[in-house]
């Protein structure tokens, strides 16, 4: 390549994998123009210095941050330091393998912005998870997917080994937490096509695993992070707002139903009335599904209203079918609560309909009103 990649690989307490892992590259890379980019928080097991040492045979620079912590951040600062037009992110733990990086780059040769190694398309895969492991990323990638639509289009945009053409976050402002820096990228870049190459993640042989439950919970961070940041977690109020107005239709038309126009309140335990309550849930249910509807389709989700007439009335029955499930959520739960357990029925009410509401927004968010 005539054009520079830059390989930023964050460390901390890596020693024993630094060497191995500067050769493999060389070996991988060799006629490729390229520099490594070691961004160490400091480690006490003599990793900086251990980089510094190769200098003098491989294209090495090492920054040494004292006062931060955290791999994303950490390719953040990298970043600054990057004289390529291409930018590459792995690991240091030999977990991603050096020998993909060059499929990697070809990606971007033929054309990709991001190139991605994955895990979760065919070819790729995982060495030695437990099942547990493998149960908390794939909820990862799917709670991703679900409140980050923009992520759906790569399998795992969880992975921590990928390259990137430098100009997708040129001036972008680059926040991430935790370990997931390609969320940040995918949902803050620039770019337009976007390459998945299949990878194993083989299992760690030298050194401990960083990941642990505060990475964990800085996920959940960086997710609500990005939500407010992208403009999804106004999307998720406004929904609220609509379902709101749903709920005064909806509780309005049921106590309009039950105290003036002969239906049965649903907590009198005869088996008529208990019929005759459900009819007037369900007459109630099925006017707010149209005015929620209509108002989130033109407000809540405006950016993505688009196609004609044949597009909204597919919009429309999407909407009105997953609506009917979360119908049958709150019909369920509110018997539960007001025949189960006996409690005031508009109070179970109201509770049935914020369960359903839930369901109603990561639905409709996913598949409806889709990108």
């Amino acid at each position: 390549m005539n054009k520079t990649t830059s390989i930023i690989i964050p460390t901390y307490n890596e020693h024993d994998n630094i060497t191995s892992l500067v050769q493999r590259l060389a070996k991988s890379l060799a006629g490729y123009n390229y520099e490594i980019v070691f961004v160490d928080d400091n480690s006490n097991d003599g990793t900086a210095e251990l980089a510094e040492s190769l200098k003098d045979k491989h294209p090495v620079s090492v920054i040494v941050r004292k006062d931060k912590r955290g791999l994303a951040s950490a390719v953040v600062d990298g970043l600054s330091h990057a004289a390529g037009s291409i930018v590459a992110v792995m690991d240091a733990d030999l977990q991603h393998p050096p020998e993909v990086v060059p499929s990697l780059i070809k990606a971007i040769e033929e054309g990709a912005d991001i190139s991605v190694a994955s895990r979760y398309i065919e070819g790729g895969g995982c060495q030695g998870w437990s099942f547990s492991r493998k149960l908390i990323s794939r909820g990862a990638i799917f709670l991703a997917h679900l409140l980050l639509p923009a992520t759906r289009k790569v399998k795992d945009p969880m992975s921590g080994f990928f390259i990137f053409k430098k100009d997708v976050v040129a001036n972008a402002q680059l926040n991430p937490a935790g370990f997931k820096i390609l969320l940040e990228i995918l949902m803050i870049g620039r770019f337009q096509n976007v390459t998945e190459v299949p990878f194993t993640f083989v299992t760690r042989e030298k050194g401990e695993s960083k990941l642990n439950a505060r990475q964990q919970i800085d996920y959940l961070k960086h997710i609500f992070s990005l939500m407010r940041r992208t403009g999804e977690l106004l999307r998720f109020i406004k929904f609220a707002l609509v379902g709101g107005s749903g709920v005064f239709v909806n509780v309005g038309l049921y106590w309009l139903l039950t105290r003036f126009a002969g239906f049965t309140p649903l907590d009198d335990t005869v088996t008529g009335s208990i019929l005759s309550g459900n009819m007037a849930i369900i007459i109630s249910i099925e006017t707010s599904i149209v005015t929620n509807f209509l108002l989130n389709n033109y407000y809540t989700f405006a950016d993505r209203n688009t196609g004609g007439i044949k597009a909204l009335i597919g919009r429309l029955l999407n909407f009105n079918l997953i609506s009917l499930v979360g119908a049958l959520i709150q019909i369920g739960m509110m018997n539960l609560l007001a025949v189960g357990f006996g409690l005031y029925d508009l109070f179970s009410l109201v509770i049935a309909i914020i369960i359903a509401m839930m369901w109603n927004y990561l639905l409709n968010n996913w598949w409806t009103w889709r990108r």
